[in-house]
C-alpha cells in the first residue's frame, strides 16, 4: 500500500486542525499535530505541540493511546524529529511504540532536525509522504518559509479608508476602522513572535504595542518582541514600548548597520530577528517603512482592514515600495476576503516569479 487510506486522509485533516491550536505559543519551534490510529484504523491518540521545550506532539498523541499504538498508524503533519534538543527524539519514540506505519504531510526541512523519515524506514516502519500537504503547509507557513530563507515571514498589517486613506488631513487616526477590527488584529498579534514599528510610529501614536483583550484590556499570556526601527536612536525613554511588559528592541542603524540610504538596513535586521527566535512578524509601521520592506521584497502577507469611509486627503496607507510607474505595481493574489464587524478585512500575497 503506497497511497493514504482514507481513514488516514480523515486523521491528517485532523492534525492539521490540532496543529493550529500551538500557533503563537510554539516558536521557534514549528505548529505540529499527530493522530494515532490503531491496527483496525480507530483513532486512539491525538496531540499537538503546544510550546516550545514541552512534548511533541507524537509524544502527547503516543501517551493517550499507550499500548493500543502498537501495530498502528501515527499520522503527523510534520517529518518527525530525527534529534534530542529538549526533548528525545521523535523519530525513535514511533518505533518504540511499535507504530508500523508513518504518514505524514511535509518533511522537516530544518537540517537539524531532518532525517526522521529515513530513520524509521531503516527500523522496517512504511513511511507514506505528502499527504495533504498543501494544506499541512498552509498551516504551518510562517515557520516553514523562515527555516527555507534564515529570515522571520512578514505580514504587513495595514487599516485605511475606502479611498486608501490612513488618517485624515489633519493628522487624526482614531479609530479608522471598527472595534471589532481592532480585537482582530490584537487576536493576529498573539499569533506572530515580533512586531514591527518605524520610531514614527512610537512618536506619534506612543503605543504599547502588546497583544490584549480589548474588553477588559488584560495582556495575553504570551507577548511579542515589539521592535522598533529607529536609525537615530529618537525612542524616547517613556516611551510606552519601553514598559516591560513585552521583550523590546530598539534597532539602530549603529547596531544594526545601514543600507544605501542610511537607514537601518531591513534585511541584516530580518537576519538577526530570525537568529534571536523570531519565526514570524507582523509589520504595523507607517506607510514609509512599509514601502521600504515592500521594496525590499520582504513583505510576505498583507493584511488590510479597509473602513466603509471616505477621507478624500490625508496621508496614503503606503508610500514608496520602488514603484515608480505602473508597470512596477507590485502585484498581489488576494486569498480571501471576509467582514469584520462594518469592515472589509483583505488578506493577499505578493506574486514573486519562481
Amino acid at each position: 500500500m503506497t497511497e493514504a487510506t482514507s481513514a488516514e486522509l480523515a486523521a491528517m485533516a485532523r492534525a492539521i486542525e490540532l496543529a493550529a491550536r500551538g500557533l503563537g505559543t510554539t516558536s521557534p519551534n514549528p505548529v505540529v499535530g499527530c493522530v494515532i490510529l490503531n491496527a483496525a484504523g480507530e483513532v486512539v491518540g491525538e496531540g499537538f505541540h503546544a510550546y516550545a521545550g514541552g512534548p511533541h506532539a507524537e509524544i502527547v498523541a503516543l501517551a493517550q493511546a499507550g499500548e493500543r499504538a502498537k501495530g498502528g498508524t501515527a499520522v503527523v503533519t510534520l517529518e518527525p524529529c530525527n534529534h534530542t534538543g529538549r526533548t528525545g527524539p521523535c523519530a525513535q519514540a514511533l518505533i518504540n511504540a511499535g507504530v508500523i506505519r508513518v504518514v505524514l504531510a511535509v518533511s522537516d526541512p530544518n537540517p537539524a532536525a531532518t532525517g526522521g523519515a529515513d530513520t524509521l524506514r531503516a527500523a522496517g516502519v512504511q513511511v507514506i509522504t505528502g499527504v495533504r500537504e498543501a494544506e499541512a503547509t498552509k498551516g504551518n507557513i510562517a515557520w516553514l518559509s523562515a527555516v527555507r530563507r534564515g529570515r522571520p515571514y512578514l505580514i504587513w498589517k495595514f487599516a485605511s479608508t475606502i479611498d486608501g486613506r490612513s488618517a485624515a488631513a489633519d493628522g487624526t487616526s482614531m479609530w479608522i476602522t471598527s472595534e471589532a477590527s481592532r480585537m482582530d488584529v490584537h487576536a493576529l498579534r498573539g499569533t506572530v513572535d515580533a512586531i514591527i514599528v518605524g520610531v514614527g510610529t512610537v512618536l506619534a501614536d506612543d503605543s504599547r504595542l502588546t497583544a490584549r483583550n480589548l474588553r477588559d484590556g488584560s495582556l495575553a499570556i504570551r507577548q511579542p518582541m515589539r521592535v522598533v526601527v529607529d536609525s537615530d536612536g529618537r525612542t524616547p525613554l517613556g516611551a510606552k514600548v519601553r514598559d516591560g511588559a513585552a521583550p523590546t528592541w530598539i534597532a539602530t542603524a549603529a547596531e544594526v548597520g545601514v543600507d544605501a540610504t542610511g537607514k537601518v538596513d531591513l534585511v541584516v535586521l530580518m537576519t538577526e530577528l530570525y537568529a534571536r527566535g523570531v519565526r514570524s512578524a507582523l509589520l504595523e509601521g507607517g506607510p514609509t517603512l512599509a514601502g521600504a520592506f515592500l521594496s525590499a521584497g520582504l513583505v510576505d502577507k498583507i493584511v488590510g482592514y479597509i473602513a466603509p469611509k471616505l477621507l478624500g486627503a490625508g496621508p496614503a496607507a503606503l508610500l514608496g515600495a520602488g514603484v515608480k510607474t505602473i508597470t512596477d505595481a507590485i502585484e498581489l493574489d488576494v486569498t480571501d476576503v471576509d467582514k469584520v464587524g462594518p469592515d472589509l478585512r483583505i488578506t493577499a500575497v505578493p506574486k514573486r516569479e519562481n
